[in-house]
Formats: C-alpha cells, structure tokens, sequence
C-alpha cells in the first residue's frame, strides 16, 4: 500500500469519529476528526512526515521552517522536519504558543525562526482556517515571511478563499470527503 493510502486508512482508523460534536469554530457537526491520534503514532509520525514533505517539494514553495499553532501543528512539523532531513532538503520545525510566554525571552514563536524565515504553516485539521490565519499573522509579526499553508485534513468549504486573500496557496493532504467515504 502506498503511504498516502495508508495514511488515509490510518486516519479513518484512528482520527474519524461520528456522532454529534461542537467543533472549536462553534459549528455543529456529525463528525470530528482528531488527528492527533494518528499524528502522534509512530507509524503516523513516520506516513505524515513522508507524504507531507511530498506535497511540499512539489508545491515549489521552498520554505526553510514548518510549523503553526501549538499543539495540533507541533506532531506534523516535528515529523516534516525529521523526513526533510532524511531527504538531504532540511526544514527547521517552529511552534507557535497560544501567547507570548510571560518570562524567559517572551517568545510566541519558538523554534529558531529568524526575521525573513520562509515559513509553511501547518494544521491538522483545518474548518474555517482561522487557526493557521492567527499562526500566519504571528510570524508576519515576528518578521518571518509566511509562504503558504497545508493542512492534513481539510473539512473547510471557503479556507482555500481566506488564504487566497493573504496571497498564500493552500495545500490539502485530503478533503473530509475522501476520510468519510473510507468510513
């Protein structure tokens, strides 16, 4: 089996849940999809870093970090970062906290991020895109230059328009409808 068909199979398995369910934008749903228990397997780890950083070398995008809001971001970045390697094609992975830390240095982004980093923001399931449109305005504060935006699963109907407006590209891993028709 390929990676993508499995990595789909093992979200199905793991991630897909049906029922009824408040989702973080307020919208009500039939389903949920908590792709942290795929992305934070071994096997998942190992799938979403190969087909992620896939989808990157294939966008053109060149970015030098990978990341987005802590902590659905974090399991995805961490695993881009470690297949980028591998690769020979490195990409440094950031997480972004919720708010600056009050002690320390104070930082919202972590990582290593510098002014002009190319930064991809990640999520792990995106609905309205607000999420990873908070991580993009964050690192435009810190002065990284956001390239663009993937998401593993992408359950939105108009996210793609809202990043179109930032001028960033939005990659998707899968559409909901591919998880639910494997359901």
């Amino acid at each position: 089996m390929d990676p993508r068909t499995r990595l789909k199979a093992l979200l199905v398995e793991r991630s897909l849940q049906l029922g009824d369910f408040t989702l973080a934008s307020g919208a009500r749903s039939h389903y949920y999809i908590d792709a942290r228990r795929t992305t934070m397997s071994a096997e998942g780890q190992m799938l979403v870093g190969l087909v992620a950083f896939e989808a990157i070398e294939a966008s053109g995008l060149t970015p030098t970090h990978v990341g987005g809001l802590t902590m659905g971001a974090d399991p995805i970045a961490y695993a881009v970062a470690h297949r980028s390697f591998l690769e020979g094609r490195p990409i440094d992975a950031f997480s972004i906290r919720k708010k600056a830390k009050e002690h320390g240095t104070g930082q919202r982004v972590e990582g290593g991020v510098e002014a002009g980093a190319r930064c991809l923001v990640v999520e792990d399931s995106m609905t309205t895109g607000s999420s990873a449109l908070e991580a993009v305005h964050a690192l435009r504060d810190h002065g990284a230059l956001p390239v663009g935006v993937l998401t593993l699963v992408d359950r939105s109907t108009d996210a793609a328009s809202r990043f179109e407006a930032e001028g960033l590209p939005l990659l998707r891993i899968f559409r909901v409808q591919e998880l639910l028709a494997g359901r």
